[in-house]
């Protein structure tokens, strides 16, 4: 049922390609792929296949790509995603030999993928349940891991009709888990023998990047050290974030702001700029036709966002108004304070920055400007906010050499 269901799913998919261009990225991906994996030639055993659905998956395995690489520096990996906005970011990392689409999981997909590449063992990040391909890992015997999982009671492992999706968790081979209740949750249904809490990669990703954090081009130019003004930089933002923070910067000539879209689009930097009241200018532009009166930045490419919450005093991090938040590590290791929207609940790291002071939820442009003028007031309540959000990420660093740990002691064969 669910081969046929997800075979109508692909040839749905194949026709809304023709007129969207995401979808076509992805299909055409796919073939690339199994043109690069014949090319390998692969050997048995030769690779590690880690699988990340995006790119903030891609950012959660990265730690332990690299810690394995260092380790085991014969060793091969395979970098797969799934959705293009990962793939066309990290198409180039260097932490892995191959970097490619996943081939869509059907039987006939999933017996080519693997018969080309022949891996000694899997790594799904976070939350990647493939029907067809762990089916088939397990039937060839291949270990298969799940880096960073987290679950929670509603998701349809845990209920009465669920069977078929609880045999999907048995082929994997073990769970590093993010939180005491997915490892509860496992426990409940008979995986607690494969199951060890080591907490969110997440943590150690962040604490790299900030630790090597970019020099950002014509960003000092743009933030003087003279001016003192605190500067607040808005994150992987959607429109409903947008609406809210930008008429409080229009309000506040004190403030400078720094506004790093989740989409990069021409329309969408037109639809912020429509908004904006006061001086400002895109990134790509700093450095050609700089405006010395320009208050806020708007960054128009990728990459940059990680480092570039290092400049800012605050934070306001997107996605909250819409399907959940993105990233608050990202903020949070540069010890400052972290504001998102109403849709947060998903996600642990956000109700523990909460819990400790170090983000606050908002849900409306009165709660946003009260919060926001809180600190602008008392900018010593903002430090020591900044201070619990860095010391959060701090207190759960680690996961990463747990998890290289508990490998090596039990399932060296696989690495």
């Amino acid at each position: 049922m669910y081969s046929l269901g997800f075979q109508i799913y692909v040839w749905i998919f194949r026709l809304v390609a023709v007129f969207h261009s995401k979808a076509r990225k992805m299909v055409l991906g796919q073939r690339e792929t199994f043109e690069r994996l014949e090319s390998l030639h692969a050997v048995p055993g030769e690779y590690l296949w880690f699988h990340a659905a995006s790119l903030g998956e891609f950012e959660q395995g990265r730690p332990l790509m690299e810690a394995i690489r260092k380790e085991y520096p014969d060793r091969k990996i395979l970098l797969s995603f799934y959705s293009p906005s990962g793939y066309e970011v990290r198409h180039d990392y260097a932490g892995a030999d191959v970097v490619c689409y996943l081939p869509f999981d059907l039987k006939r997909n999933v017996r080519r993928f693997l018969a080309l590449l022949h891996p000694k063992a899997v790594f799904f990040i976070k939350y990647e349940f493939w029907p067809n391909y762990l089916k088939a890992l397990h039937d060839r015997e291949i270990p298969v891991f799940l880096i960073s999982g987290i679950f929670r009671p509603t998701q349809v492992f845990f209920k009465p009709w669920g069977a078929f999706y609880r045999r999907l968790l048995r082929y994997f081979s073990f769970f590093f888990v993010q939180n005491p209740v997915s490892e509860e949750l496992l426990r409940s249904i008979g995986l607690g023998d494969k199951v060890l809490m080591t907490g969110d990669t997440r943590c150690d990703r962040v604490l790299q990047v900030a630790a090597g954090k970019k020099e950002i081009i014509g960003l000092s130019d743009f933030l003087p050290d003279k001016s003192g003004s605190p500067v607040l930089v808005a994150g992987s933002t959607w429109p409903p974030d947008e609406e809210l923070i930008i008429p409080f910067f229009n309000e506040h000539p004190e403030l400078k702001l720094i506004v790093a879209p989740h989409q990069v689009s021409e329309s969408h930097l037109a639809y912020i700029e429509s908004l904006l009241e006061r001086p400002y200018v895109r990134y790509s532009q700093l450095n050609q036709t700089p405006d010395p009166q320009a208050d806020c930045l708007l960054i128009d490419c990728y990459g940059l966002l990680s480092s570039v919450y290092g400049y800012g005093t605050m934070a306001y991090v997107g996605g909250g108004f819409g399907v959940g938040i993105h990233n608050t590590l990202e903020a949070a290791v540069y010890r400052i304070p972290v504001v998102f929207g109403p849709n947060y609940r998903k996600f642990d790291e956000a109700k523990a920055l909460l819990a400790d002071g170090g983000a606050f939820s908002i849900s409306d442009a009165e709660q946003l400007a009260s919060r926001l003028n809180h600190w602008l007031l008392k900018p010593e309540d903002c430090r020591q906010a900044g201070c619990a959000a860095g010391e959060y990420v701090q207190r759960n660093s680690g996961s990463t050499e747990r998890i290289l740990a508990a490998l090596k002691q039990h399932f060296k064969q696989a690495i």
